[in-house]
């Protein structure tokens, strides 16, 4: 039998980015389709978008194996709604978020569209954006067209979903293949 390495992890982090924009009357959800491991692309392929019920879903970066896990708490108790969290446990209703590896990248362009520029003037809303939903699914196409040309770990394609009064619809952009 031989000894693990001191620095052996059982986790691993998987890549990828996500972004979700709530407006008064929808919900825009993206997330890219590269699945990665240090610099080897497991697959271009994979969504990173789960349906949780109906009207409720996820999107997810990173480990996969805790996000999957994740996906079957949440819908085995139907519980769903727009939040961003932290590895610590760290919650918040949110109007924007982004998670993943291309959200150093993403949240501040996030921040400078969405934000008041001094928040004395004019303090954000917190659980949603004055966006239309035409004007959010544009905004998240910029936001990860321009972290593809930075971010190896974010690429392939794009897959964007809304969730409105009508229902769920999907569409899908491509991405840098690098």
């Amino acid at each position: 039998m031989s000894k693990q390495a001191a620095n052996w992890s059982p986790y691993d982090n998987n890549g990828g980015s996500c972004v979700a924009i709530a407006g008064i009357d929808y919900c825009v959800i993206a997330a890219d389709t590269r699945m990665s491991n240090g610099y080897s692309i497991l697959t271009r392929e994979y969504s990173k978008i789960c349906n949780l019920a109906d009207k409720s879903l996820m999107a997810s970066s990173g480990f996969q194996a805790d996000v999957k896990a994740l996906q079957k708490f949440l819908a085995a108790r139907h519980l769903g709604c727009v939040y961003t969290y932290d590895a610590v446990g760290s919650y918040e209703r949110v109007g924007y978020g982004c998670q993943g590896s291309g959200s150093t990248l993403i949240m501040p362009f996030l921040d400078n569209q969405l934000k008041s520029p001094s928040p004395l003037l004019l303090p954000a809303q917190d659980a949603v954006t004055p966006l239309s939903e035409t004007e959010a699914v544009d905004l998240v196409k910029t936001c990860f067209a321009s972290a593809t040309e930075r971010d190896i770990y974010t690429g392939d394609k794009l897959e964007i979903v809304v969730l409105n009064a009508d229902g769920i619809r999907r569409e899908y952009m491509e991405l840098r293949k690098d």
